[in-house]
C-alpha cells in the first residue's frame, strides 16, 4: 500500500474501533502477512482491544470487520476483510488500490517516496582512518554503508554533512613518520634496525622516495605540502607523510564515488585549546579525580554504562585517546549538530561509553544517547574458495582499491551494504564477478536492463505508455509487482529510521524477483494493444523505482548488460 492509502486506513479502523470501544488507545498497526495467500495488509488491534476492553477477540475482530464495510469510503480501497487465526484481520486490498501506484510513479519519477528537504541537520561521520596506510575493506564497508546512510537521509528531507576526521595525532603517526624514515635509510622491513611497529607496506617506500626528491603533495582539503629532503627531521617527513596519505585516501574516495563535505582534523583539537577546555571543563564540574599520578573520569557515576573509572591524563603527561573523541562531539554539537550518526568497527565498542560519559560530565545538555553509533563487524575477502589477506601494496591487507579493481565500484557498493552493520560478511570476489542470478548486483542491474530494452524495442508507443488505462494489470504476478513498488517509500523510511541500509538493498532483490516471475509468467508485447500499454507501464515504472533504489545505494543502474 501506498503510505496515503495505509493512513486512510488507519483512519478508519480508528473510527470503527471507536464506535465500538469508546475511549480506547489502540496502535492500528498496518503489516504484510508472512503468507501471501492470507492477503496484502493486516492487523491485530482487535487482539490488542480484547483484555481492556472485555471481549473475545475474534467477535471484536469480525465487529470491526462488519462496522469497516459499512463504510462506503472503504469499498474503493479494500476489496475483502475477513477475520483470522486468534483475532487478525486481514485485507484485500482493490485492484484499482493497487494499480494506484502506478499514477504516484508516473508524476513523481526520481523523487518518488522522497520526502521535501526540510530544516533538521544531520551530521554523519564515518571512514575516519588514520592517514597511516591505503584505506581497507573495513573502511570500504564505512563508506558503503555511511554514504548509503546519508543519501537516505537526504531523501527523507534531513539537511545531510558527509565528515571525515582525521586522526592526525598520536603514536600510529609517529610510527608513520619512523617508518618513512628508516626506508628512507635504506633499511628494508625485515632488517633489525626497522622499526617493531612500523608499517611494511610498499607504500612506505613510495613516500620515502617522494620525500627524498623533495616533491609536492596536495592534501584533501587543498593544502600543499612540500618535501625537504631531509631525513634527519622526523617533523618533516610526517608532515608530508602524512599529506601524502591524506591524498592517497582521497583518491581511494573517488574510485568509490564518495566525496566529503568536511575533513575535521584531530590536530585542530590541540591547537585550538578544545582538547585543553574539555579537560579543565571536566575538572571545575568535579568529575576528575587525581590518582597514581593520573587523572581520571568518574565515567562510572555518569550514566552511561562505563564499568570503571577512565584515565584521562595518563601519568607521564599525555591524555588518553578518548579525551579528544571527547572534545570533538563538543564541537559536533556546538556547530548545531544535534543529531549526529558514528560509524566505525566493532573494535571501537568500548569507546561509547566513555565519549558519552565525558559529554555528560560536561553538562551542557547534551543528551545522553548522543552521538549515535553503527559498529561493523569484519569482512572476510574470498577468492577462488580461499580468504585473500595480503595486498603488496599494504602489506598487511586487502585494500578498498583492490576490491574497486577487482569487481567494479558498484559490486563494492552493493555487497557491503546488504548486510547488517553487526553481522560478519564475506565478500565472495567470484560471486561478485559472476553473471548469474545468484549475485544480487547483476541481478537487479539486468532487471532494469531488461526493462530498458523491452522500452526501446516498442518505441513507437513511448508517447502513449505514460497515460496508458492500468485496469488491464490483473494477473497475480502483477498485483506482487505492484504491491512491491508500493512498498518502496516506506523502506526507504525504515532504512534511514533503523539505520539499515541493507533493508533497501533487501529491497532491490525482492523488486528484481518480482519483475522477473511477472516477467517469466505474462506477455508484455501482446497483440491486445491496451494490455501491451498497460504492461509497458508496469514495466517503465518498475524500471524508475529500481533506479531510485540504485540510486541511494550509489549503485548504477545500467540501460544495456
Amino acid at each position: 500500500m501506498l503510505p496515503g492509502q495505509q493512513q486512510q486506513l488507519i483512519s478508519l479502523i480508528r473510527a470503527a474501533v471507536d464506535a465500538i470501544v469508546p475511549n480506547t488507545q489502540a496502535n492500528v498497526l498496518l503489516e504484510r502477512p508472512k503468507v501471501a495467500s492470507h492477503g496484502d495488509i493486516a492487523t491485530n488491534v482487535a487482539m490488542q482491544l480484547a483484555k481492556p476492553a472485555r471481549r473475545n477477540p475474534r467477535e471484536l475482530a469480525q465487529q470491526i470487520v462488519d462496522t469497516l464495510l459499512a463504510q462506503p469510503a472503504l469499498r474503493a480501497l479494500i476489496d475483502t476483510a475477513e477475520v483470522a487465526g486468534p483475532g487478525f484481520i486481514n485485507f484485500r486490498l482493490t485492484a484499482a488500490a493497487r494499480q494506484a501506484v502506478l499514477h504516484a510513479i508516473q508524476q513523481e519519477g526520481s523523487q518518488y517516496g522522497i520526502r521535501p528537504k526540510g530544516s533538521e541537520k544531520v551530521l554523519v561521520e564515518f571512514v575516519s582512518a588514520n592517514p597511516t596506510g591505503p584505506l581497507h575493506v573495513g573502511h570500504a564497508r564505512q563508506a558503503a554503508l555511511g554514504d548509503a546512510l546519508c543519501r537516505l537521509f537526504a531523501a527523507q528531507g534531513y539537511d545531510v554533512t558527509r565528515e571525515f576526521y582525521y586522526n592526525d595525532a598520536g603514536n600510529q603517526i609517529d610510527n608513520l613518520a619512523i617508518s618513512v624514515q628508516a626506508r628512507a635509510r635504506g633499511i628494508a622491513p625485515e632488517a633489525a634496525e626497522f622499526p617493531a611497529d612500523g608499517y611494511k607496506g610498499d607504500y612506505i617506500v613510495d613516500i620515502a622516495n617522494d620525500f627524498r626528491a623533495q616533491k609536492t603533495v596536495q592534501a584533501a582539503d587543498g593544502a600543499s605540502v612540500t618535501a625537504s629532503g631531509d631525513i634527519d627531521s622526523l617533523e618533516d617527513i610526517r608532515r608530508f607523510a602524512v599529506a601524502y596519505l591524506r591524498r592517497e585516501q582521497d583518491l581511494d574516495l573517488q574510485a568509490f564515488g564518495l566525496k566529503f563535505d568536511n575533513f575535521y582534523l584531530e590536530s585542530s583539537l590541540y591547537t585550538s585549546g578544545g582538547v585543553e577546555q574539555t579537560v579543565q571543563a571536566l575538572i571545575a564540574a568535579g568529575h576528575t579525580y587525581e590518582s597514581e599520578g593520573a587523572l581520571w573520569l568518574r565515567t562510572t557515576e555518569l550514566g552511561t554504562g562505563d564499568d570503571k573509572d577512565r584515565v584521562m591524563r595518563k601519568s607521564e603527561g599525555g591524555y588518553t585517546y578518548f579525551v579528544p573523541d571527547v572534545a570533538y562531539h563538543v564541537a559536533k554539537w556546538t556547530r548545531g549538530y544535534h543529531h549526529a550518526i558514528n560509524i566505525q568497527g566493532s573494535d571501537h565498542h568500548g569507546t561509547i561509553a566513555r565519549v558519552r560519559a565525558g559529554l555528560q560530565g560536561l553538562e551542557i545538555g547534551i543528551p545522553k544517547d548522543f552521538p549515535a553509533y553503527i559498529l561493523h563487524k569484519m569482512v572476510k575477502v574470498v577468492r577462488d574458495g580461499a580468504e585473500v589477506k595480503i595486498s603488496k601494496r599494504a602489506g598487511s591487507y586487502v585494500t578498498m582499491r583492490d576490491l574497486i579493481d577487482w569487481v567494479g565500484r558498484d559490486a563494492v557498493r552493493y555487497f557491503l551494504a546488504q548486510r547488517r552493520a553487526d553481522s560478519e560478511f564475506v565478500f565472495d570476489i567470484d560471486l561478485a564477478l559472476s553473471k548469474s542470478d545468484e549475485n544480487p548486483v547483476y541481478y537487479i542491474q539486468y532487471a532494469h536492463a531488461r526493462i530498458c530494452s523491452m522500452l526501446a524495442q516498442s518505441s513507437e508507443y513511448a508517447d502513449r505508455i505514460p497515460e496508458a488505462p492500468v485496469a488491464p494489470l490483473v494477473a497475480p504476478t502483477e498485483f506482487a509487482l505492484l504491491q512491491r513498488l508500493a512498498e518502496y517509500p516506506q523502506t526507504i523510511a525504515l532504512a534511514a529510521q533503523e539505520l539499515a541500509p541493507h533493508h533497501l538493498a533487501f529491497w532491490l532483490r525482492d523488486c528484481a524477483a518480482d519483475f522477473h516471475a511477472w516477467y517469466n509468467a505474462e506477455r508484455v508485447l501482446v497483440d491486445d494493444v491496451s494490455l501491451k500499454l498497460a504492461r509497458l507501464r508496469l514495466a517503465r515504472a518498475t524500471a524508475q523505482v529500481i533506479a531510485n533504489g540504485l540510486e541511494l545505494l550509489g549503485v548504477s543502474a545500467p540501460e544495456r548488460m
